[in-house]
Order: structure tokens, then sequence, then C-alpha cells
């Protein structure tokens, strides 16, 4: 039911600020002598494609047809765990930087289908959230991804909404933890703390 080390699963919408709460969790664990592994399952994804030629970014990611997704999704969350055996033993832990949902051109997709999850066999899933007028002020920040097909504020809120409920729903498979964690603008620091102790009450 479960990997040697800890595995974390931690998601949010883009633009929720996953990246920045992540760093800063990532120097909490070392000033605490903790071994982390942060990775992005994106990326993993994105290797894959552009070695096949599908993709010249990560945000043509989720506009290849749904079934190609798939295979993407299995060979990325396998790699993730056959490279993490290489590096992490039974007091460590595994971080993985996702998403829940998906938003595609057929609709909402789950990122963390039963087969993801076979492979990654989660401990926890952690829930990044903020306001959508935050995230939508932090989307228009950022402008290297493009993200306008996400939606104004009304359509961030309904993604989280519906992005919190799938990573629930995602839970049951392995009796995982869920963490609704805040990140509030401008303290990101606190955000990562509390994920800190979740992580260490596992």
């Amino acid at each position: 039911m479960r990997h040697p080390f800890k595995v974390v699963i931690v998601t949010g919408v883009p633009g929720v600020g996953k990246t920045t709460v992540l760093s800063r969790l990532a120097e909490i664990a070392r000033e605490r002598g903790t071994r982390v592994k942060i990775v992005n399952y994106g990326t993993y994804m994105l290797e894959t494609a552009l070695k096949e030629g599908l993709v010249e970014d990560r945000d043509q990611l989720r506009r290849l047809p749904l079934r190609k997704q798939l295979d993407l999704q299995r060979l990325a969350a396998r790699r993730i765990i056959e490279d993490s055996m290489e590096d992490l033993g039974g007091d460590d832990t595994l971080i993985v930087d996702t998403h829940a949902l998906v938003r595609t051109s057929a609709g909402y997709w789950p990122g963390l289908p039963r087969h993801v999850l076979d492979e990654l066999k989660p401990d926890m899933i952690a829930v990044i959230e903020a306001s959508p007028e935050e995230v939508l002020a932090r989307q228009e920040r950022d402008k290297g991804r493009y993200r306008a097909d996400i939606g104004g504020v009304e359509g961030i809120r309904r993604l989280m909404e519906n992005a919190r409920a799938a990573s629930l729903a995602s839970a049951v498979f392995y009796a995982s933890t869920v963490a609704i964690i805040h990140n509030r603008e401008g303290d990101p620091g606190a955000a990562a703390e509390e994920l800190y102790k979740y992580i260490e009450n596992l």
C-alpha cells in the first residue's frame, strides 16, 4: 500500500503559488535536517512529450488528445517512483507538484486518476489554495505561461472548487490524508510551515 519513503502530492490551480510554497518548504526541510525530494509531474510529462515531438512547450500538454495524455501520465508516474527509489530512504519524503484537475478542450480531466495513484501510492494529498482574485493577479504577472483559457475570477473559483473535490475523491483509493492549505498573498512561508507540520505527522 505504500513506498518505503513518504509520498506527498501537492496540488493547486495554476497561479496559486505552489512553486513558491514548495521552494520555502525545501528551505525549512534543510534547516531542520529533513530530507525531501520535490519533483514536478508536468516536467516529467513534458520531457517525454518533447522526446516524442508531441509538444513544444508545457502549456501544449493539456491540449494533446486525452488518450496520448493518459500514456504520458502513466510513464511520468512510473519514472518519478523509479528515480526516487534510487535517492530516498525510509525517513525521507517525496513531494510531487501537480494538478488534481486539468481544464482541457474536452472538459475537465483528472490529474490523479487511479493508474497514477497506483504508481505513486500517496500518503497525503495537499491542496494549496488562495482567493480567486489573488490567483488571477498572479497569473497575469506570470508572462512566461499561457493561462487565458482558464478563465477569470469565476472560472478560477469553479476550477478550485472542482479541484478540491477531485483531490478528496483521489484520496479514497489509498486512504491518503487531505490537507487544505491557504497560501495568503505575501506569506508563502506560513503555508510552507503548515505543510511541513502535516508531513511531520504522517
